[in-house]
């Protein structure tokens, strides 16, 4: 079962949840014991967590016409290409190298957070999160997950939001 956590303090916390803090976001810590055999990172947490896989989302480093993009999606399904390409105007979306997102972003694959990034990624989260009052990412680090509201994290973030996961 997940440890449920108040507000980190400015030491000691991810840059995800020091931004968070920062910024002034009301947010919520999930800490569990990741399982490196596990296959999915995010159907792990989901898991440990005892939330529904809708309300867990992913962070997916693709690039778009040859500009790295965040996709925040449920990990319960995958992260559309076309959709996100077509969310920012462009015209072509593959996946990222995974060592280039975590140059990037400053974080480790399986724990990306799309908060609190070494550098400012345009980011697309798929319009289901709009469905719940709270949701689930990653908080940069394999184990732990913040829950925040989906406002709040497209504030954040600067997030567009579109369809951009698939089932």
């Amino acid at each position: 079962m997940a440890k449920k956590q108040k507000k980190n303090q400015q030491s000691g916390g991810t840059p995800a949840t020091v931004a968070l803090t920062a910024a002034g976001i009301a947010y919520t810590v999930h800490a569990y014991e990741h399982d490196p055999a596990h296959p999915s990172y995010g159907e792990e947490a989901a898991e440990a967590m005892g939330v529904s896989p809708d309300r867990v989302f992913k962070t997916l480093v693709a690039e778009v016409d040859g500009e790295l993009t965040v996709a925040v999606v449920p990990v319960a399904g995958s992260l559309d290409l076309k959709a996100l390409a077509a969310a920012v105007s462009g015209k072509r979306a593959v996946m990222a190298d995974p060592a280039a997102a975590e140059r990037t972003t400053g974080y480790v694959r399986g724990g990306i957070s799309p908060l609190g990034q070494r550098k400012k990624l345009r980011t697309v989260l798929d319009d289901s999160a709009s469905a719940h009052a709270t949701i689930c990412v990653s908080a940069g680090r394999r184990g732990l997950e913040v829950e925040l509201a989906p406002t709040d994290l497209a504030a954040q973030t600067g997030a567009v939001l579109a369809a951009i996961g698939r089932a």
